[in-house]
């Protein structure tokens, strides 16, 4: 017996799917790097060029050579200020470095003159009044002396010349004046107290008597 026609069989088929999508179109080219701009300007450059006549063409070339020239004296210039102000900077940090380092124990060192000084004035004392002071003891503090003497030359300390020298405000101080025909007016006749250095720099001025001419006497 036949049948007829079922309800799937009038239905078209549909297509399969290929499972493919389309490519993106919206995509930006890319863009032309950096050599590719300066090539043109350069190729348009060239055409601007070539376009003038000779003579423009060789004033042209001339006024890009002087300003090409201008600039680089200008940056030589630079590069040279430049490169003095860093050698002057090293050699001034070198100079602080150098004096921080000699002068780093002047406080120290200032504050131990005195204890020299009174050492000094002892031994004086002693040697003045021979009974007083046994000889193992002065024997002592001079010991004593000699060795903080030492150390302080060491660190370089020096004591000022004064006696017979000209008087010099930067190392000397002068107590007072003193008439005197055998040293000329304005040289020091003694020292009161003596002074020093730390290398080349003053830390305690020597104080002084300063000679002056005697006084014409006056007749009656």
């Amino acid at each position: 017996m036949a049948t007829g026609p079922t309800e799937s069989d009038d239905q078209p088929e549909e297509p399969e799917s290929s499972g493919t999508q389309p490519e993106n179109s919206g995509e930006q080219p890319e863009s032309p790097g950096l050599d590719q701009e300066l090539e043109e300007l350069l190729a348009q450059a060239s055409v601007d060029l070539d376009s003038l006549p000779l003579d423009e063409q060789v004033s042209l070339l001339k006024s890009r050579l002087e300003q090409a020239q201008q600039e680089a004296a200008n940056n030589l210039d630079t590069a040279q200020r430049a490169q003095a102000e860093m050698v002057n900077f090293r050699r001034r940090t070198d100079e602080d470095r150098i004096n921080n380092s000699k002068y780093a124990n002047s406080r120290l060192i200032s504050n131990t003159l005195p204890v020299l000084e009174e050492l000094e004035l002892a031994v004086t004392h002693a040697e003045s009044n021979s009974g007083g002071v046994s000889d193992s003891l002065l024997e002592g503090i001079k010991l004593i002396q000699r060795k903080l003497t030492g150390v302080l030359e060491s660190e370089g300390v020096a004591s000022i010349e004064a006696v017979g020298l000209m008087f010099n405000p930067l190392e000397h101080e002068a107590l007072g004046t003193e008439e005197t025909s055998e040293v000329e007016p304005g040289y020091i006749t003694q020292i009161i107290r003596p002074g020093f250095r730390l290398h080349d720099r003053v830390i305690s001025p020597a104080q002084v008597m300063v000679a002056r001419a005697p006084q014409p006497e006056q007749k009656d």
